[in-house]
């Protein structure tokens, strides 16, 4: 068994398109709003704390632009009056035998922003775009 921390380079991203090389994710974050309660009763000046609604930050995507890779395209038309495809997204962290160590399932997954690059005639880098992702639901499994 490993003693050091996993490294954050090495992960996959099932998405529902063919290409799953992403450069970066960012926004696996679930917090739990917490709700002030006192009952008419008590008699000291108390407030106790109950949990209340779960929020998730939107996830974002990056990867570099491949010429006639239009996925994000794609799917971002598929917002049209109201409907959307909803997808299941898989993020995996891996380890040195490109194995599952952790991973966050998102539900019911949709677009809601699609940036492209930033273009310079000063610079050679390579043209990232980044896909930004509401969901429904996150769960978080440690094969």
């Amino acid at each position: 068994m490993n003693k050091y921390p996993l490294s954050n380079y090495h992960f996959q991203v099932l998405w529902g398109g063919t290409r799953i090389g992403f450069t970066e994710v960012t926004g696996l974050t679930i917090e739990h709003t917490a709700i002030d309660f006192r009952e008419g009763i008590t008699l000291d000046d108390e407030i106790s704390k109950m949990p209340g609604i779960q929020k998730y930050s939107n996830v974002v995507l990056k990867r570099g632009i491949v010429s006639g890779d239009n996925e994000f395209y794609e799917w971002v038309n598929t917002i049209d009056n109201n409907e959307v495809e909803r997808r299941n997204v898989v993020i995996s962290l891996l380890n040195e035998d490109h194995e599952p160590v952790m991973v966050w399932k998102l539900e019911k997954a949709w677009p809601v922003k699609l940036v492209g690059p930033t273009l310079s005639s000063e610079s050679s880098e390579v043209c990232m775009e980044s896909l930004e992702l509401v969901y429904e639901k996150i769960t978080i499994e440690t094969p």
